[in-house]
């Protein structure tokens, strides 16, 4: 009986296991929010680190967390590095990009608690009297993400970061306009 409990168990596992290593190497994420706020304005507020404290529904999660500010005040070249707790972890974000006020790239290095480095980006569109601004995150999923991304609905826990942040931007953006 044990040794038919243990192979069932072992053949789940297997299972389990080929089908994590059979979804995808990458993954993305993506949330947009119209903003009656000018592009101009709403990118401000993204394209200097220091501003997210406004909005940034991160920021929230630890109020105490240490908090660096290097390189470019802001635009390409900016670096904005935490350190907080297990909610926020560690990190490091990085501009690579700033098109104004269309588009801010960003490099994000997550140390802990899970080592990843992923590339977020802002896109900023006028339309009408309104501002869409779609956030999104790319990267690659290595094996021990994609086991995690059975157990966890990755789309859904960052979207609705993504989802959160944008009201808070709307909300900062269309108060300052």
């Amino acid at each position: 009986m044990l040794k038919l409990i243990a192979i069932a168990a072992g053949l789940v596992i297997v299972a389990v296991l080929g089908f994590a290593a059979s979804r995808p190497d990458a993954f993305h994420v993506e949330r947009s929010l119209a903003m009656k706020a000018p592009p101009a304005e709403v990118f401000m507020l993204i394209d200097d680190f220091q501003n997210w404290s406004q909005w940034s529904p991160y920021e929230k999660l630890d109020p105490s967390m240490n908090r660096q500010y290097s390189g470019a005040a802001r635009g390409k070249g900016a670096v904005y590095q935490w350190e907080g707790n297990s909610k926020v972890g560690e990190g490091r974000m990085e501009i690579m990009e700033a098109d104004k006020p269309s588009k801010v790239l960003i490099l994000l290095d997550l140390r802990r608690p899970l080592k990843s480095r992923n590339m977020s980006k802002f896109v900023i569109e006028p339309q009408g009297d309104m501002t869409m601004v779609t956030w999104s995150m790319q990267g690659s999923q290595p094996f021990m993400a994609k086991v995690m991304g059975l157990l966890f609905d990755m789309d859904g826990r960052i979207g609705q970061d993504f989802e959160s942040g944008l009201v808070n931007l709307k909300i900062v953006a269309e108060q300052s306009s």
